[in-house]
């Protein structure tokens, strides 16, 4: 009894210790299909090409462990179940969002700490009500429910969210459900572009407040930091705009994730040099986050982490064994998405040339420059041009957002061969991913910790708990 005595106490001094240092400021990063590989290839650009001493900053953090991201349906989890254990510390299956392998609905961090007073906002460079920031406040049997999703989130515990369009606003058939006029019956502000925002006036008139893109790249996402996109708005941007809300709505505490949504985008098409920019471009909103811990020092938590690995990509390759030459990506000026469609286009034009092509792969990606084609590689892509641009005889190949023309697939995998990149899929992996953490608590993160386990440790520093 007296043991049972003296191990109560204890715990119940940790807890109030940890009461009392717990942070005040939580700011959750999630590169999705940001796994080990992506990251050191996104390091070796940063120190080879880019020609940095210091290591990017997330790898500068004080704290670094890793992850395991498998789900209760497979080794290789999908966005929603890893979403979902990032989120709840619940295993789901494979498509699931927000709720156990028996359908029923887990809260999440977000809703635990919207409850204890904290203001909560959720960024993403892809749909809003996409499978990882849906995990924050929406619990339906699949993914693909995106009216349900936006419905969940009118009365759900999220009161900023940002990323590139709401898909649940229109049917499969493209015909507008009454999501917009549910939002606006529940005081809810779409703010379309930094004209609404501004003309909006006061934010915290409203209820909630949701801020997209006037015009993203695509109802998927806001577009790739290598396509340099006019007049864009960026995730750091929507950060921006996230944080100031957050500050004004509850000064004393608040909790962002924040997500690198086409981080996955890039390595599901295996555009190395795309994947590479993504991180390097995600970098910029954590850096806002780690100005903000320097002001705050003793009340700000950072978590970066990543829902699974995406491509297998990896630094090195069977064509140049032990080297790499990134300098290739400083020469590449559109996506593979972007590169495709324009192929597409192209299918239209009985004119379009092979010299005309031969000049927009030089001007854009570098060929027969940095990008070192033999005459047998050349009469080959020529080859590969006629069959597709003057015969037509070529299949598109699908990956898990977009679908790429043949020519557009067979450019881009040279571009990643010269450039030592290597990819295994086009899918997810179950490799594991980094966990780097700074500010209040940042030391637990140290281990191998799985997926489930990273939400619950966040809860423990700030003093609460998951509810079960």
């Amino acid at each position: 009894m007296k043991l049972k005595t003296i191990l109560a106490s204890l715990a119940l001094t940790s807890a109030l210790t940890l009461w009392a240092e717990s942070p005040k400021y939580i700011f959750y990063f999630i590169g999705d299909g940001m796994g080990m590989g992506p990251v050191m290839a996104a390091e070796t650009y940063n120190r080879t090409v880019l020609g940095n001493d210091t290591p990017i900053l997330m790898m500068q953090f004080p704290v670094a462990g890793a992850c395991m991201t498998y789900s209760a349906s497979s080794s290789v989890t999908d966005s929603a179940a890893a979403g979902t254990a990032l989120s709840t510390g619940s295993k789901t299956r494979n498509s699931m969002l927000g709720m156990n392998p028996d359908t029923l609905a887990v809260y999440s961090m977000a809703e635990v700490l919207k409850d204890n007073g904290y203001a909560v906002g959720v960024v993403t460079s892809v749909a809003p009500d996409d499978a990882t920031p849906g995990a924050f406040y929406a619990h339906v049997p699949k993914r693909s429910q995106y009216y349900d999703i936006n419905r969940q989130f009118v009365t759900g515990k999220v009161d900023f969210l940002a990323g590139s369009s709401l898909r649940g606003w229109k049917d499969k058939e493209g015909r507008l459900t009454d999501i917009k006029d549910l939002y606006a019956g529940n005081n809810i502000a779409v703010l379309r572009g930094y004209d609404e925002l501004t003309e909006a006036g006061n934010l915290l008139d409203y209820n909630k407040v949701v801020f997209l893109p006037d015009a993203p790249y695509s109802p998927y996402n806001i577009g790739y930091t290598v396509d340099s996109i006019t007049d864009g708005i960026t995730l750091q941007d929507m950060t921006e705009v996230c944080i100031d809300y957050l500050k004004k709505k509850s000064p004393e505490k608040f909790f962002i994730m924040v997500e690198g949504g086409n981080i996955d985008h890039a390595l599901h098409a295996n555009d190395g040099g795309a994947a590479i920019m993504e991180i390097l471009n995600f970098q910029k909103s954590i850096e806002m986050a780690y100005k903000f811990m320097l002001e705050h020092p003793e009340e700000t938590l950072i978590v970066v982490t990543a829902d699974h690995d995406t491509g297998g990509m990896s630094v090195g390759n069977s064509t140049l064994r032990y080297a790499v030459n990134f300098d290739i990506f400083t020469n590449q000026k559109a996506s593979k998405e972007m590169f495709s469609d324009y192929c597409k286009s192209l299918l239209e034009n009985d004119d379009y040339t092979w010299e005309e092509m031969q000049k927009y792969l030089a001007d854009t990606f570098g060929f027969w420059n940095t990008v070192t084609l033999s005459d047998e590689q050349t009469n080959a892509l020529k080859d590969e041009f006629i069959n597709t641009f003057e015969l037509r005889k070529s299949e598109d190949k699908k990956s898990l957002y977009a679908s790429f023309n043949s020519f557009a697939d067979n450019v881009f995998r040279i571009l990643n061969s010269q450039a030592g990149v290597g990819f295994t899929t086009g899918s997810h992996t179950g490799n594991p991913v980094p966990v780097y953490a700074a500010g209040k608590g940042a030391e637990i993160f140290s281990n191998m910790n799985n997926n489930i386990e990273i939400p619950a440790k966040i809860l423990q520093m700030a003093g609460y708990q998951l509810y079960k």
